[in-house]
């Protein structure tokens, strides 16, 4: 009998007590969506309803995926004006207008893209591929009002972006604020019509990213190695918009595109077995894919060194040769020659281009090749022309006009594209009877080797005796690995200039001294501000790093990678001159009582996931697979707009082919980032960064140094951290003058947290990879409970044998014998 009473006390708490979730498949006239209800698509793919972040109080009503875990967000109707309490209903009116409600009145209201005169019973319904619809009932062909019109910041297959022909009425993704917060963000990707429609991401008013015109396959842009067999992409044009999307040919996969609140497009699909998605795409992926990185009248070659990434079209120059020679772009190329305007100009071919900016083009579907390059031969103004249409070997005709702007040479794919050019300048290039300039150039050529091969072994020969390590510059064996010979060729400074530039190396100049040795300010002849690092005789560091340095960073590029400009050898002189960065280091501002109240969470949290970036692309995107080994909040360099860039290459190394873990016998870094597989055995790998950038993320949001953090119970900043986690008050960790920004984004500075233990958990396996740490930035992975952190809790008396070594100062450290 008591028993009994027990039974029916929890099922009185259960049906009276608890919510409960009821879910609809269709809403009709009269009814309403309420908070803990939601509409589900007829499989049960998607899912509708209201819903918040973490412990936000904003509520929004949106579709997800349903069953996945974390909640995949893929429209929100009232993303800009969230409800502040959990009344909120979604009602359908007589006209067919969806609205959200609050005790207010209408928050939201989807205005109907058809004048519905004569609806008789509107219905609601969600699709099976995510898209809300509001038709009639009695003519269910006809729909009234669908999300895929207005697209959030996500797009599904089947879903279009689209602009009109008619006005300058645009629909396409809008990234979101913040991974927290789904109000207008700074991007979108759309359909420009302006000239031939083509695809952007646009920063406000201005193009960020330029995809491409359409080419009769894909986006002139897209290299076609990313392609993909399943998908099936179109751009379709009619006399009133212009649309473009794609299909999944293989209905199996799940998959999925995302603008992010950083201006990058992400291609997801998810894992039907873990159910989490992986990240198959990210862009843009270079320096090349910002709009026009290198001027007017010139071609970005990602393929090439950093500093030669920019070249002038043929028969184009620099516009300002001092500024190119210091990989200043932006002004680009003027022609070398004047046009003729009559038919001697002459056109010169390309091959494999993304072509150029088509706002200001024009197009002809009719014309065949020959036709297009006469008719731009007939006006002055026309600078250049190509094919419209790639298939069966080519049709139609586009011409540009006057400047020539953001040309790219792809990785794969690509178009031709005929440059033109004054008769002059392509003369030279022909001689008048081929057969004796066969011999000419065959007679030249053996010359020109034998004289280049004797200055060569000459000048060799003197630069071996004068100073051996300036040889080792231009072409040296790489004496990290020994597994590969490689060229480098940058910039070189002479010791005048660069001293003159830093006042002679005055201490007024110097801004501060790591393990390489002190590094200075200065000011070229030009104006340009530079950071000199100058190798110390004391330096731990030699001319093996120096060497190691210049050889890495002149091979990578990447906007959260900072820049080399050149380097100096004179004697025993070893200099490397960098781009000045005006913020100095992140450590020089989270650890300073004053400046840290300049970096509020928004600032942190962008650096974090620009570090995640560039340590990404090291690991995995470059051309080159790079372990850093030395990364700490110094030597992450901050500039103008506070965009973190990694920097110190001197102690990195390359893995080679399938290797995954390195064994060195000297163990290098510094106290307080050090991985303990690495301290404890000299094994090395990408995880070991991802254990030094889990320290970076703990120290940036609690403002607090790893290795000098002892106020409790004398752990050090992880043993705080995750004694704070297990005894869930992980926001003592934040640092206290972040108290006022992270009111509205606290479930994102505790997912970094998260984060930032996972990092830096004692088995490397236990640590994710830096692809998915950028997801769980994103907030598009699940993250798992993190264990104990490495080297805890050996400030207790741990007889684990871990030994952490401690020292005063941030100097790198090289002599440590692996055990």
């Amino acid at each position: 009998m008591e028993s009994f009473k027990v039974l029916l006390a929890y099922c009185f708490l259960f049906f009276n007590f608890i919510p409960t979730f009821n879910t609809l498949e269709t809403i009709v006239l009269g009814q309403s969506l309420k908070h803990n209800e939601t509409l589900i698509s007829e499989n049960g793919t998607f899912e509708a309803g209201f819903f918040n972040f973490g412990d936000s109080n904003n509520q929004y009503f949106g579709i997800w995926y349903k069953d996945i875990s974390p909640q995949t967000i893929v429209w929100i109707a009232n993303r800009d004006d969230p409800l502040g309490n959990s009344a909120g209903t979604l009602n359908v009116t007589d006209k067919g207008t969806l609205i959200v409600l609050d005790s207010k009145g209408v928050i939201w209201s989807s205005d109907s893209s058809k004048t519905a005169t004569n609806v008789t019973k509107p219905i609601v319904q969600l699709l099976e591929n995510g898209n809300l619809i509001v038709k009639d009932e009695t003519n269910p062909d006809d729909i009234l009002w669908q999300s895929f019109d207005t697209p959030g910041d996500t797009l599904l297959p089947g879903m279009k972006v689209r602009s009109s022909l008619v006005n300058s009425d645009k629909k396409g993704l809008v990234s979101w604020r913040d991974t927290q917060d789904p109000a207008t963000g700074l991007y979108s990707y759309r359909i420009d019509t302006n000239g031939l429609p083509q695809v952007a991401i646009e920063q406000g008013n201005s193009f960020y990213v330029r995809i491409g015109s359409w080419n009769g396959n894909m986006l002139a842009g897209i290299p076609a190695m990313i392609l993909y067999d399943f998908l099936n992409f179109t751009l379709v044009t009619t006399d009133k918009e212009v649309s473009y999307g794609y299909q999944l040919l293989d209905k199996s996969i799940v998959s999925r595109y995302k603008l992010t609140s950083s201006g990058q497009i992400a291609r997801y699909v998810l894992d039907e077995q873990t159910k989490n998605w992986s990240l198959s795409f990210l862009g843009p992926s270079d320096s090349c894919d910002h709009y026009v990185t290198c001027g007017a009248n010139s071609n970005c070659d990602p393929n090439n060194t950093p500093s030669k990434i920019c070249e002038c079209l043929e028969g184009f120059i620099p516009k300002s040769q001092e500024k190119w020679n210091l990989q200043k772009w932006s002004d680009g190329c003027v022609r070398r020659v004047k046009l003729d305007c009559d038919n001697r100009d002459k056109f010169y071919k390309i091959v494999g281009m993304k072509l150029p900016d088509t706002s200001k083009s024009w197009f002809n579907k009719s014309m065949n090749l020959d036709e297009c390059e006469r008719f731009c031969k007939r006006n002055c103004n026309c600078t250049a022309y190509a094919n419209l249409d790639v298939r069966n070997g080519g049709s139609g005709c586009l011409l540009w006009f006057n400047s020539i702007m953001d040309v790219k040479k792809l990785s794969s794919g690509g178009q031709d594209i005929y440059i033109r050019v004054a008769a002059s300048e392509l003369d030279h290039k022909k001689g008048i009877n081929k057969k004796l300039a066969g011999i000419l150039a065959s007679l030249s050529l053996f010359i020109m080797i034998m004289i280049i091969l004797g200055v060569s072994i000459y000048r060799n020969r003197r630069k071996k005796l004068e100073n051996p390590g300036l040889v080792q510059v231009f072409s040296f064996n790489n004496q990290t690995d020994n597994k590969e010979n490689e060229d480098i060729d940058i910039p070189i400074f002479d010791l005048p200039t660069i001293a003159n530039a830093t006042n002679n190396f005055s201490i007024d100049n110097k801004l501060g001294q790591g393990g390489f040795g002190p590094v200075y300010k200065g000011k070229l002849e030009n104006g340009q501000d530079i950071a000199v690092k100058r190798l110390s005789n004391t330096s731990a560091q030699g001319p093996k790093e120096f060497i190691n340095e210049v050889k890495l960073i002149a091979n990578l590029q990447h906007r959260n990678l900072v820049k080399l400009l050149g380097c100096c050898i004179h004697h025993d002189e070893r200099l490397l001159i960098y781009e000045f960065m005006i913020n100095r280091s992140l450590d020089y501002f989270i650890f300073d009582q004053t400046r840290k109240k300049l970096l509020g969470w928004t600032r942190r949290f962008q650096i974090i996931c620009g570090i995640a970036r560039g340590l990404l692309y090291l690991h995995e995107d470059s051309r080159l697979r790079i372990i850093h080994r030395d990364l700490k909040t110094s030597n992450i360099l901050l500039g103008e707009n506070m965009n973190p860039k990694i920097s110190d290459f001197g102690l990195a190394r390359t893995l080679w082919g399938d290797e995954a873990e390195v064994e060195t016998n000297k163990v290098v870094g510094t106290h307080g980032y050090i991985s303990p597989e690495y301290a404890a055995r000299g094994f090395f790998s990408v995880k070991s960064d991802v254990f030094s950038f889990g320290v970076i993320i703990l120290e940036t949001i609690s403002g607090k140094k790893n290795r000098e953090y002892s106020d409790y119970h004398n752990l050090d900043l992880l043993g705080y951290a995750w004694r704070m986690w297990c005894e869930t008050t992980p926001l003592k960790l934040i640092d206290e003058t972040l108290s006022d920004s992270i009111v509205v984004a606290e479930a994102e500075v505790l997912r970094c947290i998260q984060i930032g233990l996972l990092c830096v958990q004692e088995r490397p396996d236990d640590r994710p990879d830096m692809s998915a740490a950028v997801l769980m930035l994103n907030g598009e992975k699940a993250l798992p409970k993190p264990k104990e952190p490495a080297f805890y809790p050996h400030q207790l008396g741990s007889s684990s044998g871990t030994t952490v070594l401690h020292s005063n100062n941030e100097v790198s450290i090289t002599l440590l014998d692996a055990r």
